[in-house]
């Protein structure tokens, strides 16, 4: 696997701070790891009101400060990349979660390979996926 730029959406996160072994690689290999403002925000409303929110807000932080990760935002050209995804997706009636069409449009648009434990990104063929069957 080489990987060089790589896009972690919540569960690909999620899994690696759980020590998932599948995800050291894609660490370990890329000169980039990129988290969107979509996946911060959920990441975040998952640790409000945690027992364990000031260290998951902690290590998070670290995490994005690191130097070879990237937060990325959204732009104009996202909303369009994500406007196409969805009406494609539409049309095939196969809809995915609101924020992961985000995800997906941020991926597209920067041509990052998206890791994710999320199944339904397969559906979009705009973005390269590198999925992971959740561990039970």
């Amino acid at each position: 696997m080489e990987v060089k730029r790589i896009l972690f959406d919540t569960s690909a996160y999620s899994a690696m701070r759980r020590n998932d072994p599948r995800l050291r690689p894609y660490l370990q290999q890329a000169d980039q790891v990129f988290l969107t403002t979509t996946v911060l925000g959920e990441l975040i409303f998952g640790f409000v009101g945690g027992r364990q929110e000031t260290e998951n807000r902690r290590t998070l932080r670290e995490f994005v400060e690191s130097p070879r990760v990237t937060h990325l935002g959204l732009d104009e050209e996202t909303a369009e990349r994500y406007a196409l995804i969805r009406d494609y997706l539409r049309d095939r009636g196969t809809p995915i979660p609101v924020n992961d069409l985000w995800i997906a449009a941020s991926a597209a648009q920067h041509a990052l390979r998206l890791v994710t434990l999320d199944k339904h990104f397969k559906l979009v063929p705009q973005v390269l996926v590198d999925y992971h069957e959740p561990l039970a």
